[in-house]
């Protein structure tokens, strides 16, 4: 790497995870105001960039974890998205959300994203447990999560929307005792 390439804290090899970086919340905004991304967080109205721009400066000081993920694949890191974990610290569980911008889907970053996240969930942050919830009808985001890791654990009926039809949202988790697999933590 060179000294303008970020820090990726794990990764494989197409996908990596590195800081949450103030300086790309414009492209952040960008991939929020996607139409599927908004409905896929349940959101039926844009931001403005001023707001999100003020709530940067808040999620920086946050005790959230949060990470950009980089599409490794062409060679060099490129920022496709964003990963969360918002962690409660009294029972050692943390909600997961990630967002992949449009122009990175369908190549199974979220996968990979999903799947970094929870190996720094349960071998950096020890915690216990990671859930997320997913409307019901974001096929591709249900498989994802499922390559990923997670399973259903329950399921909340007409809790949401998708384009504008009311829809179930699923609940899943992972926990770190069923996380199978190889760490990308070094020394794991």
């Amino acid at each position: 790497m060179t000294g303008t390439d970020p820090d990726l804290w794990l990764t494989t090899p197409t996908c990596g995870l590195g800081p949450y970086r103030g300086d790309l919340v414009e492209t952040y905004w960008r991939w929020e105001q996607d139409p599927v991304a908004m409905v896929g967080q349940g959101r039926q109205v844009p931001a403005s960039l001023e707001s999100r721009t003020e709530g940067m400066a808040h999620q920086l000081r946050g005790a959230n974890i949060r990470f950009t993920v980089y599409d490794l694949a062409g060679g060099g890191p490129v920022p496709a998205g964003v990963s969360t974990l918002l962690p409660d610290d009294a029972v050692r569980t943390a909600e997961f959300a990630v967002l992949i911008g449009g122009g990175a889907r369908g190549r199974g970053l979220g996968t990979a994203a999903a799947r970094l996240t929870l190996d720094y969930a349960f071998h950096v942050a020890a915690l216990r447990m990671v859930w997320l919830r997913v409307l019901a009808p974001h096929a591709a985001a249900v498989t994802a999560y499922e390559r990923a890791g997670f399973r259903h654990a329950g399921r909340l009926r007409e809790a949401g929307y998708w384009f504008g039809e009311v829809c179930d949202e699923l609940l899943m988790d992972a926990t770190a005792s069923g996380f199978a697999g190889p760490s990308g933590v070094s020394g794991a």
